[in-house]
């Protein structure tokens, strides 16, 4: 069976994230469904993407395996506001559900207490001062438990690789990676800020 994965966008997500997630993942035989408090979403460069569903009409205990939050500063504090996402990511926590987090969306995570204070987490700089509680990393990727956290635009192939190697196996990751000419490492190099 599909592995289903919801990916939540409002006006002001990074688009850029959000389309490599939401690609990424369908090329690898994944249905991702966009969830959206908007029927049109106007993200942060003023790119207009179509949800598949609202977050009122979502089910929220509907089947699915991970949570992909794309970040976006104006994004992720709409997304931060929002009860629907609030509950789905509470129940995913509590139903084990691999959660992701990149750029400024990590945010989310913390306001929402889904994060412990041993968690390993990383994001975008300008967001970092709010996080250094935690175990915060400067890599391009980090995963603690069921938690995968990214640091921006730069870094969406990569996180959203290691979705793929999280939920159908590195080979699937290895092959889109292929597909699309990239080098999936091993191991993810840190970056200086």
């Amino acid at each position: 069976m599909s592995k289903i994965v919801l990916v939540p966008i409002t006006h002001g997500t990074e688009e850029m994230e959000a389309v490599t997630i939401i690609d990424l993942l369908r090329r690898a035989g994944i249905s991702v469904k966009v969830v959206s408090d908007k029927e049109i979403v106007k993200c942060s460069r003023g790119i207009k993407i179509l949800p598949d569903i609202l977050f009122e009409d979502l089910d929220i205990d509907a089947e699915y395996d991970a949570i992909i939050i794309p970040g976006g500063s104006e994004g992720t504090q709409e997304l931060i506001k929002n009860e629907y996402l609030t509950k789905i990511l509470h129940k995913a926590k509590s139903d084990g559900k691999l959660i992701g987090a990149i750029c400024a969306a990590p945010l989310i995570l913390d306001t929402n207490k889904l994060v412990e204070r041993d968690a390993k987490l990383t994001s975008h700089p300008s967001v970092k001062y709010a996080l250094e509680k935690y175990n915060y990393e400067i890599n391009d990727v980090v995963e603690f438990e069921n938690i995968i956290t990214s640091r921006a635009a730069g870094t969406a192939i990569v996180f959203t690789l290691k979705v793929i190697e999280r939920l159908l196996g590195r080979n699937v990751a290895q092959k889109v990676s292929q597909e699309i000419l990239y080098h999936f490492p091993d191991d993810y190099h840190q970056i200086n800020e």
